[in-house]
């Protein structure tokens, strides 16, 4: 299940972000790297214990912890720290799979990485190239997204970010462990929660309405691990 969600972050906060990070101490981008993922990474990214990093992927947790979208979208149980990258004139990021287990340095806290999230903090007319392609069983998607939209999708997929020809691509990223582990359960909860949400203005007093209502929270009630 891939999904957009626009205006995770207002225009005045990517300003804000933008602004904290562009005064960061940035680094390879491959102190986060694993074997594989290493010899296909070509960025910069602020280090985990970076103050800025901390201070910023804190302000973008608490506003997911706040979005309607998100959590209808990815049934949060623990969400990663973001992390922040960028990449110049000729950095890219070939094909690869995320790892299925994070530990967050400072705390040793482990998470089982169920969905990817990458939130862009630069709009499209600012850099060419940087497309970030997902591969799943629907096909090959692209996506690139206005600063303050987000895009979640499994992290089990395939997915690369394509060669920076102008300007800059800045975002944020980080991981999500679902309270549903199952993508295909996760995307029947989506679509009935979706279909709930569409009745609700015209149907609101509708009795099927509560039985829908009622389903939703029994299968989730059945497939939830919290």
């Amino acid at each position: 299940m891939l999904v957009e969600i626009a205006d995770v972050l207002s225009r005045d906060d990517v300003t804000r972000c933008r602004q904290r990070l562009l005064t960061a101490a940035w680094v390879d981008g491959n102190v986060t790297s694993g074997h594989q993922s290493a010899r296909a990474k070509h960025n910069q990214q602020l280090p985990e214990d970076s103050a800025v990093a901390r201070e910023v992927g804190g302000a973008i947790v608490r506003v997911l912890a706040n979005h309607p979208r998100f959590v209808a979208a990815a049934l949060p149980r623990h969400v990663f720290p973001p992390l922040f990258n960028r990449y110049g004139v000729g950095q890219q990021f070939r094909a690869h799979v995320d790892n299925a287990v994070r530990q967050h340095r400072e705390s040793g806290a482990r998470i089982r990485t169920d969905l990817s999230a990458t939130l862009f903090l630069a709009d499209p007319e600012d850099y060419d190239g940087g497309e970030l392609v997902i591969e799943d069983s629907f096909g090959t998607h692209q996506v690139k997204l206005p600063a303050g939209h987000l895009v979640l999708y499994p992290a089990s997929s395939l997915h690369h970010v394509t060669e920076i020809t102008r300007g800059q691509r800045l975002g944020a990223f980080f991981w999500v462990q679902s309270m549903v582990r199952d993508d295909g359960q996760r995307r029947l909860l989506w679509d009935l929660d979706q279909a709930i949400q569409g009745l609700q203005p015209d149907k609101a007093d509708h009795p099927s309405l509560l039985g829908l209502t009622n389903v939703y929270h029994n299968l989730l009630r059945r497939w939830a691990d919290v």
